[in-house]
């Protein structure tokens, strides 16, 4: 039970350095591209959020709910889905599903939510390594 616990934290420990690499470079390069670009001007309200948007769990999303995600075909929606489940959502580039570019377009629109038997899932593939 020990060695499990332990290998769990390890491989989240691991998605979630992969994930934060990932992101990271995804917004440094989103920033080098929007630095000369004038920014938006605030709303009339004075706020710069937008209204609530509801985010599409890659874990669970039905295909017609990921192709809605912009980029996402119905083969890129087949790839996530015979794919699952993630450890974090930047999986699905480092698995190679979706090319980096789609990810910079989605991945504010995206969440990975986990359950136990996910969590059993994704241990039982790292066994089998």
């Amino acid at each position: 039970m020990k060695s499990s616990s332990l290998a769990l934290a390890a491989l989240l420990l691991l998605g979630a350095d992969l994930s934060f690499a990932v992101e990271n470079k995804a917004d440094t390069q989103h920033e080098a591209a929007t630095v000369a670009s004038p920014k938006k001007p605030v709303s009339e309200t004075g706020s710069k959020h937008k209204s609530a948007v509801k985010l599409v769990d890659i874990n669970s999303a039905s295909k017609a709910e990921l192709k809605k995600l912009p980029g996402i075909s119905d083969a890129e929606a087949d790839k996530i889905i015979a794919g699952r489940p993630f450890g974090s959502k930047s999986w699905l580039v480092t698995n190679n599903l979706i090319p980096l570019t789609t990810f910079q377009a989605i991945k504010q629109k995206i969440v990975c939510k986990l359950t136990q038997a996910d969590i059993d899932k994704i241990m039982a593939a790292a066994k089998k390594k």
